[in-house]
């Protein structure tokens, strides 16, 4: 991992993020040059949240409901989007008590973590609920199962057109960063986007 990050500093000179729930390697990511910590756990584990706390630098905080090998098995929310606003006023109180500077803070709802199908297009549909924090809010739905149950597109590899309809959608909504795999084509559909705001604002 640490040559991996190394590497990709030196060729190419761009912010690196360490995707881990682990203390142990985050410091290590970090140490190696990553300029951000994702945690699909929300940094709900307290060395997790210690340590990045004491590494200072970027922090996306995901939602997930249950555990990864089990997350999908019947997932429930009382209202997903609601639940989602609870789980992240906690979770943001618990890092800014913890140390983590606020402008530090990264939002991601986790679409496809412990959500069903009807789940995600909810949240999806109310992606701009999240915004209530001033925090950026990242995305990720690109080419993801809940694009293959929408389309019939079993395959990954098909689903950039929906990749391209979910990330525009969620940009629209306030996203700020999105995760995807296509990154020009989803440039170039985020970029119409800003020109239309150009002219509408």
């Amino acid at each position: 991992m640490v040559p991996v990050i190394k590497a990709i500093r030196a060729e190419l000179d761009v912010p690196v993020s360490i995707d881990t729930m682990k203390a142990d390697v985050m410091r290590a990511a970090v140490t190696a040059g990553a300029g951000m910590i994702n945690d699909v756990n929300g940094l709900r584990d307290p060395d997790a949240l210690g340590a990045a706390a004491e590494l200072g630098v970027h922090v996306c905080i995901m939602h997930m409901q249950g555990q990864p090998r089990t997350m999908q098995q019947n997932p429930q929310y009382s209202d997903v989007v609601e639940d989602l606003l609870v789980f992240f006023r906690e979770r943001v109180a618990a890092c800014l008590k913890a140390g983590i500077a606020e402008h530090h803070l990264v939002l991601d709802p986790g679409f496809g973590f412990g959500k069903s199908l009807e789940h995600n297009l909810d949240l999806l549909a109310r992606f701009g609920r999240l915004r209530e924090f001033g925090l950026p809010l990242l995305a990720g739905l690109s080419r993801k199962s809940m694009l293959g149950k929408i389309t019939g597109r079993e395959d990954a590899d098909q689903r950039v057109a929906a990749s391209l309809a979910g990330a525009v959608l969620a940009a629209e909504r306030g996203a700020n960063i999105l995760r995807v795999h296509d990154v020009a084509e989803t440039v170039d559909a985020v970029k119409v986007i800003h020109a239309l705001r150009g002219v509408t604002s």
